[in-house]
C-alpha cells in the first residue's frame, strides 16, 4: 500500500513509519500550517514496536491479532499507522481513546486520507466506558498529569500480566512524576535512552497493586470575592484547566462580567470548568446557556458545574466543538458570547484557536450581539477584533490582563 496518498494537502507532512510514509494533517486543515501533525516521540513508539528503533529494550510487542489502546493520540498518528499496517502487523481490534474532540476529527480525516478501513479504529472519548480487555497500551503522554492518573486508573481494569504498556512523548514532557504515576497505578516502571529528544515509558502490569480510588473528579468551594458564583461548588474532571483553583484570567472576567437581559442566550465559549457560563447565568435568570468547548472533559465540568448551582431544569446545552464552527450553533442566534481563548496547542504557541474561536463568535451573534474576551495583554487580540468585528473597546485591563468587548453591526 502506498500510504502517501494523492489526497495530501499542502498542510500535510509525510510521516514516516515502518510501513511506509503516511501524508497527515491536523484540524481543522490549513494550507497554511505550518506544525506538523506528528513528532519524534510518535514516530519513535513506532519505531520500536516494529522492532527498528536502536533500543536496548528491543522489539516491545506482537501487535497481529491483538487487542490495541491508543490514549491521547494527539492527530491521529499512532492510529493511522496501526490501521493501515501490513495484515502481519495488523491488530485484531484499535481503540483511541482521546479528551480532544480536533484530535478525533484529525483521525477520521487522515483514517480516509491513507484509505483505512472506516471501521479500522474505534474511536473512543475519555468520558466513554474504556475497552473490557487491552493487550498493548500504547500512551501519549498528555501535558495534564491529571488526565493521565484520572485514564490510567480507568483503564487499568483492562490489563493483565501479558498486556504490554509503552508510553511515548518528548523528554520536556516525561518527568519522574510522569514515571511515578505509571508504577503506583500499573506497576513497575522505566525508560527509554532519548532518540532525537524522544523518549518510551516501558510498564509492566502488576494486578496485585492497590493504587487506591480514582482522586477525579474534584469539587472545590470558589473564593468569596468573585461575584455571583462567590462561594459557589465547581467541579473539574481531570485534565480541565486549573482544576483545582480558579485561574487568574477568569477571576479578571468574573469582576467584570456584562449582566444580560433576562431571556438572553449567551454562549461561554472554551468554557473549561463552566465558571463564567454559571455566573452568567446567576445574574442573568432566565437566561438560556451554551457551553462550547473541544474538551470532553471540559464540557462534562461545565455540565457538571452548572447543574450544581442552577438544578437540572435550568436551559443550558452542553457542546463538544471546534469553537463554534462545528456546534450547530445557528447563525444570528446568540446575544452574548464569553471568551477566555488558549493559546497553546500542546507545546506549541499559537493564535489559530483564538481567531476560529473569534470569527465563530461573530458568525453566532446577531446584530447589536457583544463577544468579550479577557487574554493576556501582550496576546493584542484587540488587532484581531477590530479587523473582523470593525470595533473593540477595552473595558477593563492591569498589567497582565484586558477585557475586551467588540459588538457585532
Amino acid at each position: 500500500m502506498n500510504h502517501l496518498a494523492s489526497t495530501t494537502t499542502a498542510a500535510a507532512t509525510p510521516f514516516p513509519t515502518p510501513w511506509g510514509a503516511l501524508g497527515l494533517t491536523r484540524y481543522p486543515e490549513d494550507p497554511r500550517e505550518r506544525l506538523r501533525a506528528w513528532d519524534a516521540a510518535d514516530e519513535y513508539l513506532l519505531r520500536h514496536l516494529a522492532g527498528e528503533a536502536d533500543s536496548a529494550e528491543g522489539r516491545a510487542a506482537a501487535l497481529a491479532g491483538r487487542a490495541v489502546t491508543v490514549l491521547g493520540d494527539r492527530w491521529g498518528a499512532l492510529t493511522t499507522a496501526l490501521a493501515t499496517a501490513p495484515a502481519e502487523h495488523a491488530p485484531a481490534r484499535i481503540t483511541q481513546i482521546s479528551d480532544s474532540h480536533l484530535a478525533q476529527r484529525a483521525t477520521a480525516a487522515n483514517l480516509a486520507r491513507a484509505g483505512a478501513d472506516p471501521a479500522a479504529a474505534r474511536l473512543l472519548t475519555t468520558r466513554d466506558t474504556p475497552p473490557e480487555r487491552t493487550d498493548v497500551l500504547l500512551v501519549r503522554v498528555p501535558k495534564s498529569l491529571a488526565l493521565l492518573e484520572d485514564q490510567l486508573h480507568r483503564l487499568a481494569p483492562a490489563l493483565h500480566p501479558d498486556t504490554v504498556v509503552l508510553g511515548t512523548g518528548m523528554t520536556t514532557e516525561i518527568h519522574t512524576s510522569t514515571l511515578q504515576l505509571f508504577e503506583r497505578i500499573l506497576g513497575p516502571t522505566r525508560t527509554s535512552l532519548a532518540v532525537r529528544k524522544a523518549r518510551l515509558i516501558l510498564c509492566t502490569p502488576d494486578r496485585s497493586l492497590d493504587p487506591g480510588p480514582n482522586p477525579w473528579p474534584h469539587r472545590y468551594a470558589l473564593p468569596g470575592d468573585i461575584g455571583p458564583v462567590s462561594g459557589r461548588t465547581v467541579v473539574n474532571h481531570a485534565g480541565t484547566f486549573c482544576a483545582d483553583r480558579l485561574d487568574i484570567g477568569t477571576r479578571f472576567l468574573l469582576a467584570h462580567l456584562p449582566v444580560a437581559a433576562p431571556g438572553a442566550r449567551i454562549v461561554d465559549l472554551g468554557c473549561g470548568n463552566g465558571v463564567v457560563g454559571t455566573a452568567a447565568a446567576l445574574a442573568a435568570p432566565g437566561a438560556e446557556l451554551v457551553f462550547v468547548d473541544e474538551s470532553h472533559q471540559a464540557v462534562a465540568s461545565a455540565e457538571a458545574t452548572f447543574r450544581a448551582n442552577l438544578g437540572p431544569d435550568a436551559p443550558a446545552e452542553f457542546l463538544t466543538a471546534d469553537a463554534l464552527a462545528d456546534a450547530g450553533v445557528p447563525s444570528g442566534s446568540v446575544d452574548l458570547v464569553l471568551n477566555n481563548p488558549p493559546f497553546h496547542s500542546h507545546q506549541a504557541t499559537t493564535d489559530a484557536t483564538a481567531w476560529r474561536m473569534f470569527t465563530g463568535a461573530r458568525r453566532a451573534l446577531r446584530p447589536g450581539g457583544e463577544l468579550w474576551v479577557v487574554g493576556n495583554r501582550h496576546l493584542g487580540y484587540h488587532v484581531k477584533l477590530r479587523r473582523l468585528f470593525g470595533n473593540c473597546r477595552t473595558v477593563a485591563g492591569n498589567p497582565k490582563f484586558v477585557v475586551l468587548k467588540a459588538v457585532k453591526r
